[in-house]
């Protein structure tokens, strides 16, 4: 029974079943992994934020628009007087008096004030005396010439006398000769007489004619040098005069601020006088213009609702902090209320008007140099770096010469926190 029982037990051996492997729909289980995988990878990058992040509310934009280019340069300008005369001290001294104050109207040669110089009054008393001098010692060679060539003259009156009557013996004693009553040897000793007598008075004029020489050589040597003199006591003259100031022209007196006591040095800046008839405007204009505003520029200012036309008058190339400086005349007619240190606004025109297309100036020129420019998308969210070129400016318009369509928007802010970037994403609506 037992190995009945043996030969009847169930071991489920009969009941296994191989099974094959579907490869395909194991193959289609994983493509379907990776498919969605890559498409959540790819959602991911769609709408993960590409480029430098931006707040819209950070930036300024400028449309692309096509219009009329007034190629001009705006101004702020003050107004100076055209014709000035600076007051410098052209003498040391303590101020005695001061005869007139700041903001005065003066007239030409009226007294200013008054230095006290004690040592240029000890100057201008040595020069007299030193004059004096000389011209006492130039008087007493005059008198000793003068009776040196009386003494000269008087001699050679004697001797050309003399001469006279010689020859005159000398004459007769020929006469005589030839009447036998003297001899050879008379007449020979005559002749002898005669010859002395000749050198006598030819010896007397060489004489004097070189005393005459030495002594007109040496009254203008004396004469040169109290000339010499009288130009120094001149001068000297002249300092102490300028220690009593007076006014070079008509005008107004500005920045003249002299205490009665104060002691001033050779050279200090003292004041000024401007003309309070004509004026000019002065005014600093961007480097970028330098090479563009020449002398003689048209220019005009609007002062009470009436325009002036102006000219470049002067241009001073040095440039300091970006700018250089420019003035400005009036053509034909002067504003009649105008002062000065008033500021006026100006225009330059440096050409024609044109059509073109333009774009509004901003902080983004400063940090590209018109080379290149973030331009935004159609929507505003993306602003990408494109290479642009640009021409002329003026104070509110740049012209687009190209790398920009009409139509097209660019950020107009500056670009200093973000000049390494290609991309800008924007977050807002950047219009």
């Amino acid at each position: 029974m037992e190995n009945q029982a043996k030969l009847h037990t169930v071991t489920g051996a009969a009941m296994d079943k191989v099974v094959p492997i579907n490869y395909r729909r194991k193959i289609f289980k994983l493509s379907f992994i990776a498919t969605g995988i890559a498409s959540l990878f790819f959602a991911v990058w769609f709408f993960m934020p590409k480029g430098l992040q931006v707040s819209a509310s950070d930036v300024r934009t400028g449309v692309v628009v096509r219009g009329t280019f007034h190629d001009e340069v705006s101004l702020r300008a003050n107004a100076l007087a055209l014709n000035s005369v600076i007051l410098d001290a052209v003498e040391s001294g303590r101020v005695e008096e001061v005869l007139i104050q700041d903001g005065a109207m003066v007239k030409q040669g009226q007294l200013l004030f008054r230095l006290s110089n004690p040592q240029r009054n000890l100057d201008l008393l040595q020069r007299k005396g030193e004059q004096t001098q000389q011209v006492s010692n130039l008087a007493n060679l005059q008198v000793g010439f003068q009776m040196a060539a009386t003494e000269h003259q008087r001699r050679l009156s004697a001797l050309e006398f003399d001469l006279k009557q010689v020859q005159k013996k000398h004459e007769r004693n020929i006469a005589l000769a030839a009447q036998g009553y003297i001899s050879k040897v008379a007449l020979d000793e005559s002749q002898d007489a005669l010859a002395r007598q000749q050198f006598a008075v030819d010896e007397e004029k060489q004489s004097k004619i070189t005393e005459d020489r030495v002594r007109n050589q040496a009254l203008a040597q004396m004469e040169s040098g109290i000339s010499a003199l009288q130009s120094g006591l001149k001068l000297v003259n002249a300092t102490v005069e300028a220690l009593a100031v007076r006014a070079p022209i008509d005008g107004k007196l500005t920045d003249f601020k002299l205490q009665v006591g104060e002691s001033i040095t050779t050279g200090k800046h003292l004041g000024r006088i401007d003309d309070p008839r004509l004026f000019k405007l002065s005014a600093q204009v961007d480097e970028f213009y330098l090479s563009r505003i020449a002398i003689g520029h048209h220019a005009s200012t609007q002062i009470e609702d009436k325009t002036y036309a102006l000219e470049v008058m002067n241009i001073f190339p040095q440039i300091k902090d970006g700018r250089f400086l420019v003035e400005l005349k009036f053509k034909k007619e002067q504003a009649d209320k105008l002062n000065p240190g008033q500021s006026v606004d100006a225009r330059i025109t440096l050409g024609d008007p044109s059509p073109a297309s333009l774009l509004p100036t901003g902080a983004y020129l400063n940090d590209t140099g018109g080379t290149w420019a973030f331009v935004l998308s159609k929507d505003g969210q993306v602003a990408e770096r494109r290479a642009i070129k640009v021409g002329r400016r003026n104070q509110q318009q740049i012209e687009v010469l190209s790398g920009l369509e009409v139509g097209e928007r660019i950020i107009t802010s500056s670009y200093a926190n973000f000049q390494t970037s290609s991309r800008l994403q924007i977050n807002g609506h950047a219009f």
